[in-house]
């Protein structure tokens, strides 16, 4: 019984507007950041490495070159601070392999 509860109350919260995507593709991630108590929205443009888990826990990390250095931001995908994800292109096959510069 109780573990129909927690299963009826994570479904509750899990997003459905997420466009599908995976490692390869490149997202633009708009995030929530409220500051002094004035909320704006923020982007984050970059190729997704990963994503990780399932359910509510599930995460996804985004990579980008900002000035020549490479960041990466691991978000939570059902989380409220994410206000959009959008999908920029669709890749499949080679095209969807992670490229490594040595």
């Amino acid at each position: 019984m109780n573990n129909n509860l927690v299963k009826e109350i994570e479904k509750s919260q899990l997003k459905t507007d997420i466009p599908s995507f995976s490692s390869g593709d490149t997202v633009n991630v708009y995030v929530r950041i409220i500051e002094n108590g004035k909320e704006r929205l923020q982007l984050f443009q970059g190729v997704v490495m990963a994503r990780v888990g399932g359910g509510v826990g599930e995460t996804f990390i985004v990579r980008k070159i900002s000035n020549g250095i490479g960041v990466e931001r691991t978000f939570p995908l059902h989380s409220p601070s994410i206000s959009k994800i959008f999908y920029l292109r669709e890749r499949s096959g080679k095209a969807a392999r992670i490229k490594t510069v040595l």
